[in-house]
């Protein structure tokens, strides 16, 4: 977001937010290029994103200009970074890595895959045509807590801002999903909360289902119930057996964990909670 400056705020709802904020931004000398907010009135909260024309000179003056005009204990975040840091776990499935590295080697979001981690090898040669980083972490003939705490090293040495589990097959710790807490990524191959769990297909496949979709959501400690971040849908019918119901699945997987991640990379989205206000 080149000579723009971006505010994230979230806080406790109150009488005349919008305008205090608009007030002191333009104090600073700065015109409103896009502004959305939202009020959760079931929590009294109060969320807003703001893109201005021009970069801030005072960056602290304006946070705290801003703090000193909104409710006590205000998130305010100012230019958060641009280029956002990404780790992709991987565990067979080709489909959803193949969809980030084109777009990393395009440039279609604000950010760059320092590395891929896979639980296989299968991954690697083809990671590595992009010239990226392939670290095989195994899971075999070791505990869960020896393969998380190698697992976790890795991801560490990149700092990354989101973890991406792009088809990484492993249930993870309470205690992993701790250390990198609300930055795991997961792309569930079901309109969730529907098919909880494995073979969600043949589960789709033998209720006779409709329809069949993908969600992206965060990691947290309850298997597959985290805050979504996306979903999408695609009508099918009878025809449909379990390995065209798998083809079709993967095309949405895709389109669905693509368009999260953008949405993050760009700060769009916002947890409240177990649920996120996005703003697209």
């Amino acid at each position: 977001m080149h000579n723009q400056t971006l505010i994230l705020i979230q806080c406790k709802d109150s009488t005349g937010l919008v305008s205090s904020v608009s007030n002191v931004i333009a104090r600073h000398q700065m015109n409103i290029v896009s502004m959305r907010e939202f009020v959760d009135e079931a929590n009294q909260k109060f969320f807003i994103r703001v893109v201005c024309s021009g970069v801030v000179e005072h960056v602290d003056g304006l946070q705290k200009e801003l703090e000193q005009n909104l409710p006590p204990q205000a998130d305010v975040v100012i230019n958060p970074a641009n280029d956002k840091k990404i780790v992709v776990l991987v565990t067979k499935e080709h489909h959803c890595l193949a969809d980030i590295l084109t777009r990393h080697f395009f440039k279609t979001w604000n950010a760059t895959v320092e590395a891929v981690i896979g639980n296989y090898e299968s991954l690697q040669e083809f990671t590595e045509k992009f010239d990226i980083p392939f670290h095989h972490v195994t899971h075999e003939h070791k505990t869960k807590e020896t393969f998380e705490a190698e697992l976790a090293d890795k991801i560490a040495a990149y700092n990354p801002d989101y973890i991406i589990l792009a088809k990484f097959m492993r249930i993870l710790s309470p205690t992993f999903v701790a250390q990198f807490e609300n930055k795991l990524i997961n792309i569930h191959h079901s309109f969730l909360p529907a098919f909880i769990g494995a073979n969600p297909y043949r589960q789709a496949y033998t209720r006779g289902v409709k329809i069949i979709g993908a969600t992206a959501h965060f990691v947290t400690n309850d298997l597959d119930e985290g805050p979504i971040i996306v979903q999408r849908t695609k009508s099918i019918n009878h025809s449909y057996d379990v390995p065209r119901l798998i083809s079709a699945g993967k095309e949405i997987e895709k389109a669905v964990l693509s368009h999260a991640i953008q949405l993050l990379t760009e700060d769009r989205v916002m947890l409240q909670g177990n649920k996120t206000v996005v703003f697209e």
